[in-house]
């Protein structure tokens, strides 16, 4: 890791902060990935999901927008594309599918936005980036899983549509620790910055 970071360092090492205007958007936790007996099933989402509570609570008690994500799809993934073909099991993210829904840790506020979608980015297919740009959102907390997945490609497209991509690294989580540590460092190289959870947090206490 060492020999990785000087690599890195003077190329990929710069840092974006925090802008003026946040939201939070939490990206498919689903029962899916908290149920042990779920083929998706990842302990590390668990405990992400745990971290998650305080800063979602700490987000409504600033004014700060929180969006959700579920991956949905029509019976039979027919509007899944290359998706479900890839990875034939999210043929079952159906309306009505329990381990489709949120999990109840984090519970949506009458405040707060669902998106579905059918890709792994929270804005492929959706109408998230025209939202936050109506709302003079610059900054996107992204929370969620997977890391190498759908966090990822969430953070990807963030930058890409002009919002700075901020990832508290607790409120993340994935399948194994090793891709998860590996994209986490390549967001924070290239797209965004990883922060702790007391970073985000802070900043939601020093907003007006």
């Amino acid at each position: 890791m060492t020999d990785l970071k000087q690599n890195y360092a003077g190329v990929f090492d710069g840092r974006l902060g925090f802008g003026r205007k946040p939201a939070v958007i939490v990206v498919d936790f689903i029962n899916a990935y908290t149920t042990e007996s779920a083929p998706l099933y990842a302990p590390d989402v668990v405990t992400a999901v745990g971290e998650t509570v305080e800063l979602l609570a700490a987000a409504r008690s600033a004014g700060v927008l929180v969006i959700y994500t579920q991956v949905m799809y029509m019976p039979n993934g027919v509007d899944g594309g290359l998706f479900v073909q890839k990875v034939p099991l999210l043929r079952g993210m159906v309306e009505g599918e329990p381990l489709a829904e949120i999990v109840p840790e984090l519970p949506p506020a009458a405040s707060d936005v669902i998106i579905k979608k059918q890709y792994a980015s929270a804005f492929f297919g959706t109408s998230l980036a025209a939202m936050l740009t109506a709302r003079s959102v610059d900054t996107l907390i992204i929370t969620g899983c997977s890391t190498s997945g759908c966090v990822r490609a969430t953070a990807v497209d963030a930058m890409q549509y002009g919002f700075r991509p901020i990832v508290p690294r607790e409120c993340v989580g994935d399948r194994h620790a090793a891709p998860h540590e590996a994209n986490l460092f390549d967001i924070d190289s290239k797209y965004g910055d990883v922060v702790t959870k007391q970073t985000v947090l802070d900043y939601f206490g020093s907003l007006d």
